[in-house]
């Protein structure tokens, strides 16, 4: 976990007559590296509805380090962010998986970029609750084999055989599973897909992706919010949807079984997962390769990480120095353990500090 403490002043203008040449600006000292917010003006970003709550809040606390900037971000989806991003309508695309090279993103998000490549920077690790509404039950295990078939529709009660030999000792009624599912393309979609890939031994045999896959059951739902209220307003409910929306509507929410036995979802057991992931990107790009298939004791295995996708270079010098302000506040130690009070975990020290370096790196 971090510990680190964070000092922040807020920004203001420094009018000195001996500054010859210099636009107006103020730095602002944050854990040890300096926040420059430069000229000031507005920052436009789009995607991940993942990571909305816990964007809101570092725009909130960055209205009092850079006052002069004003940072709007809209929660499409992940899919509609880097659309966005790479049709240059927005100067940063949130997104819960990496730019994919096949589907031709990062080559678009290059051109759009002209004078470097896109980088993702790792931001908010969000993990995904399996998240249901069942009177009575409090508790809940599940494992990567009988949530991929209840997803698929192969388990269609509460008390199936296979639910009820995990939770020994469980009064669980026989009522109907209602599934719900995002109908957007989500990056929370790719990667709980990608865990039934990775853990399900077999019973999940489509690709990831970010869009639900025809042999998938259920009810479609928009958003994270979408597929949260579906599961609020149903007896029987359940669904896939970030920590934080699942706490915000107080829903149940499944222990995960990675083999190694029962992992409650908390920060702690999220860092655990997240140290087990490999580095694919190269250079400032800071692309992960998360271990969905892990049996590490203590490891919560179904997890995402939210990117924010920027230019390495190519952007005006008044939005470049607004990025890499915002940016290295949401980054921050003090900004990173906050989230953790709204559903989400810090990043792990060695790749915040990895994210910090590429911040200052982009041109």
């Amino acid at each position: 976990m971090l510990v680190s403490s964070l000092a922040l002043a807020a920004c203001g203008s420094d009018n000195n007559a001996g500054d010859e040449g210099t636009a107006d600006s103020a730095a602002v000292t944050a854990g040890g590296s300096d926040i420059e917010c430069g000229e000031g003006g507005t920052l436009n970003a789009e995607g991940s509805s993942a990571q909305k709550n816990a964007i809101e809040q570092a725009i909130a606390s960055f209205e009092e380090v850079c006052p002069d900037i004003t940072v709007n971000y809209n929660p499409t989806g992940s899919g509609a962010g880097i659309t966005q991003f790479t049709a240059g309508q927005v100067e940063f695309a949130g997104s819960d998986s990496a730019l994919n090279a096949d589907k031709g993103e990062v080559e678009a998000a290059q051109a759009r970029c002209e004078a470097g490549p896109a980088w993702n920077i790792p931001m908010v690790t969000g993990p995904i609750a399996v998240a249901y509404n069942l009177e009575g039950v409090d508790e809940l295990v599940l494992d990567a084999a009988t949530t991929a078939k209840i997803f698929r529709g192969e388990i269609t009660t509460w008390n199936d055989p296979a639910i009820a030999a995990l939770n020994e000792g469980a009064t669980l009624p026989g009522d109907e599973i209602h599934v719900f599912f995002r109908s957007d393309e989500s990056g929370t979609t790719d990667n709980f897909t990608k865990y039934l890939n990775a853990a399900s031994g077999g019973v999940w045999t489509d690709p990831n992706g970010k869009s639900w896959p025809s042999s998938g059951v259920g009810e479609g739902r928009e958003k994270s919010a979408g597929v949260s209220e579906g599961v609020k307003t149903t007896a029987g409910g359940i669904t896939y949807v970030e920590w934080s929306y699942a706490k915000d509507n107080d829903l149940g929410i499944a222990q995960i079984d990675n083999g190694s036995g029962p992992i409650e979802l908390t920060a702690e057991t999220v860092a655990t997962s997240v140290a087990t992931a490999e580095r694919v990107g190269e250079g400032n790009d800071l692309a992960l390769k998360l271990d969905y298939a892990t049996q590490e004791e203590g490891a919560y295995p179904i997890v995402l990480v939210t990117y924010e996708i920027v230019c390495s270079a190519g952007l005006d010098e008044a939005a470049t120095a607004g990025v890499k302000a915002f940016l290295t506040h949401f980054a921050s130690p003090e900004v990173q353990e906050g989230l953790v009070e709204i559903g989400y975990a810090p990043l792990p020290e060695d790749v915040q500090t990895d994210v910090l370096a590429a911040i200052e790196a982009i041109a």
